[in-house]
């Protein structure tokens, strides 16, 4: 191989093939690249109001918490790599992350656990909402292999939003 070549292959755009199209593949990885973010974005609040819980319902909430960041992390390769195999590319930083995530992040010292789990119910509800959104953004294009995956990830939502809800709901 000539150095002119070796050259070319490092400097080329990343392509993978694919059959959508070239607005599929912009359209598709944007809305998952978006996902993306959000996902972190989720993950990182989870994990924090996880390692600074406190109070009578420590135990359980810090176990419902880990648990729910692993999953809600377990996510995140999956979508990066929807992105990739449909021929776009996704998130390459922090900063990027910053740049497009829709849901807020929480710097507060002290937050009350009752308040950690109403905020991160609303999060995922709010996520519930970007997923569909994606859903038929991936629908449109006939990606079917997005799609289905979404609707997993609309269930897992789901649940983790129901989960938060009955750990906050009193006994009246």
């Amino acid at each position: 191989m000539t150095n002119a070549t070796l050259t070319a292959r490092r400097t080329a755009a990343l392509h993978t093939p694919t059959d959508l199209g070239a607005d599929a593949t912009r359209d598709i990885a944007a809305a998952l690249t978006g996902l993306l973010a959000d996902m972190f974005a989720l993950y990182l609040k989870t994990k924090n109001f996880h390692w600074h819980l406190s109070g009578p319902h420590f135990r359980d909430y810090h176990l419902m918490l880990d648990e729910q960041g692993d999953q809600i992390f377990a996510t995140t390769d999956a979508i990066a790599e929807r992105a990739r195999k449909v021929g776009g590319t996704t998130l390459r930083s922090i900063g990027h992350i910053q740049r497009l995530q829709r849901l807020l992040d929480n710097d507060a010292d002290f937050v009350t656990a009752s308040d950690m789990l109403a905020e991160l119910g609303s999060d995922n509800k709010q996520l519930t909402g970007y997923l569909r959104a994606a859903h038929a953004v991936c629908e449109e294009y006939g990606d079917v292999a997005s799609t289905s995956l979404i609707e997993v990830w609309i269930d897992e939502a789901e649940r983790r939003t129901w989960f938060l809800y009955e750990a906050t709901r009193s006994n009246h």
